[in-house]
């Protein structure tokens, strides 16, 4: 009867657990993903109002970095092209943070158990760079493509023009600013927006 007891909790466990790294259905409407995780919308909201990031923007950054993963990690590198030999950088979660930016992050917003595959952590961190990029670069909130390219290629990236010889980082930075639009347009006729 025991084994009837710690199975059952193990399948209750991994139900509320389970789905934590799986992507909403639907990427390409803001409602539907919002409908599927109404924690998203809390957490989007929360950024909004204390860093001022407009939710589209955010979601159209996430969309771009993580596909809404919670513990998306970018593709790891083989040598000979099978030995594995790493991950392409440190980058984890929503916000496709690296260490040490994560780390500055917990360090100067005073979120020091923050985690990134918190999606409410996660746009946080986002908030507080954007908010930084402004200081640093001039780029308003709502630009973003600028915000974008900033975010990709650090503040001092960013000021030395580095996308510029990135065709391919130009032409996502224009989808990730054409997203933002479409998931604007979006937010505003959708009946959890109300």
């Amino acid at each position: 009867m025991r084994w009837y007891y710690a199975l059952a909790l193990c399948l209750g466990l991994s139900a509320c657990g389970g789905g934590s790294n799986q992507a909403p259905r639907n990427l390409d409407n803001a409602c539907s993903i919002l409908e599927q995780r109404p924690g998203y919308l809390r957490a989007f909201r929360a950024t909004e109002r204390k860093w001022g990031v407009p939710v589209s923007v955010q979601m159209a950054t996430i969309y771009q970095e993580s596909k809404f993963v919670s513990r998306a990690r970018p593709p790891r590198r083989y040598k000979l092209g099978v030995i594995p030999m790493g991950r392409q950088s440190s980058a984890l979660g929503y916000s496709q943070a690296l260490d040490g930016t994560w780390a500055d992050y917990r360090r100067e917003a005073g979120r020091i158990g923050a985690q990134r595959t918190n999606i409410r952590d996660a746009s946080d961190f986002m908030g507080w760079y954007m908010n930084k990029t402004v200081q640093r670069n001039g780029i308003a909130l709502t630009d973003a493509r600028n915000q974008y390219l900033a975010y990709h290629e650090g503040h001092t990236g960013y000021s030395r023009g580095s996308y510029r010889r990135k065709g391919w980082l130009m032409r996502v930075s224009n989808e990730v600013a054409a997203r933002a639009y479409v998931y604007q347009q979006q937010l505003a006729s959708c009946r959890v927006r109300r």
